[in-house]
């Protein structure tokens, strides 16, 4: 796996687990999950239910300007609409709730799975993840306390205008090695830093823009 790599910060974050010890989370701290994000061509039920002859429950109603999104019943809050499985949307809400900055998680199509994740609170809160998709595709997320060098934590390249990092301002880096990275307050602490591999401009900026902002 590659990490996104925290500079000048002597306050290391939980170490992350190699891709062959993916297993349950070891600790509040730490996440490897090993659930794809949906599941892809499920066959269809051989055996349909025999039809019954009670009535089909009906929608409850909205309320007037309300949302028609159900609250999520996992206990994950408003990291209910974060990819992945209830322990990928639980890591979320912990560390949303464990630091003092914006905390934001991808939304993405299926295919897609988390290798590897883990957060500290030591020196501000940082979080990395990484997340792997079809034909050897990748997103590395990294936001928080993680870097304070402005040109060592994202790819060389220039800065290419303006990218949406969902409600954040970022700016879009095309790397000269063919990566991607969409980077908000670039050099600053906190910071949020994207890198994608793999994925064509289009659609790894649509991928970033449609981040998720998880509240504490």
């Amino acid at each position: 796996m590659t990490a996104v790599v925290a500079c000048g910060d002597s306050s290391a974050p939980t170490a992350v687990p190699s891709p062959s010890d993916l297993g349950a989370p070891t600790s509040t701290d730490e996440l490897a999950p090993t659930d794809e994000l949906a599941p892809t061509d499920e066959p269809a039920p051989t055996d349909e239910p025999a039809p019954t002859d009670e009535p089909e429950p009906t929608a409850e109603p909205t309320p007037e300007g309300g949302s028609a999104d159900p609250t999520p019943t996992d206990g994950s809050g408003s990291a209910g609409a974060c990819a992945g499985s209830d322990d990928n949307r639980a890591f979320y809400a912990n560390a949303a709730g464990a630091v003092d900055w914006p905390v934001y998680c991808p939304v993405l199509p299926a295919g897609w799975f988390v290798g590897n994740g883990s957060y500290t609170r030591a020196g501000g809160g940082s979080i990395a993840i990484d997340y792997r998709g079809p034909g050897g595709a990748r997103l590395e997320l990294s936001q928080g306390f993680v870097c304070s060098d402005a040109d060592g934590c994202v790819p060389d390249g220039p800065d290419s205008g303006a990218a949406p990092f969902g409600g954040l301002d970022g700016t879009l880096v095309p790397g000269t090695d063919g990566r991607y990275a969409v980077v908000v307050d670039r050099g600053a602490s906190p910071t949020w830093i994207v890198i994608g591999t793999g994925l064509d401009v289009d659609v790894f900026t649509g991928f970033v823009a449609d981040f998720h902002l998880v509240e504490g």
